[in-house]
């Protein structure tokens, strides 16, 4: 192999590996009285089935959800705020998502953050459904319960 050669196999290498996936959890620490977690709705989040797919994911490890318009009521204990965003590469698609648990002072108790690197490069696992990509990151927020 020529020098050439292999220095466009490694950035070639390189370029696909940028679609790499990024996914960082602070869990949510287990709480005895914890039965509902009241979810303050994003109307500028236009990822379809997102808000779905939070609840169900809440559901599936065992909390409630409530979903408000701000300002949410004061009589939550824990308050899910969240974003998300898409890309485009032919269609659309979850690129980047974020997860905040706040107690009903404000201060962060858990968060969770999906996010394609380089948008998912070269990988067709970019275009995977929300749900494949949003599950996993729930469920490990949610670990404790």
């Amino acid at each position: 192999m020529t020098g050439m050669t292999k220095a466009l196999l490694a950035a070639s290498i390189t370029f696909v590996m940028a679609g790499c996936t990024s996914v960082q959890v602070q869990p949510l620490e287990r709480m005895s009285y914890l039965d509902t977690v009241c979810i303050e709705r994003n109307e500028a989040v236009i990822v379809p089935g997102f808000l779905s797919v939070i609840k169900r994911g809440f559901s599936r490890n065992g909390l409630n959800t409530r979903v408000y318009d701000a300002p949410v009521p004061g009589h939550c204990e824990v308050i899910l705020t969240y974003t998300a965003l898409r890309s485009w590469d032919f269609t659309t698609y979850l690129s980047h998502a974020e997860l905040w648990l706040n107690d009903p002072y404000g201060d962060e108790i858990a968060y969770a953050q999906y996010h394609l690197v380089a948008k998912g490069g070269l990988t067709f696992s970019k275009f995977a459904g929300v749900e494949t990509k949003m599950n996993p990151v729930i469920d490990d927020l949610l670990v404790n319960y």
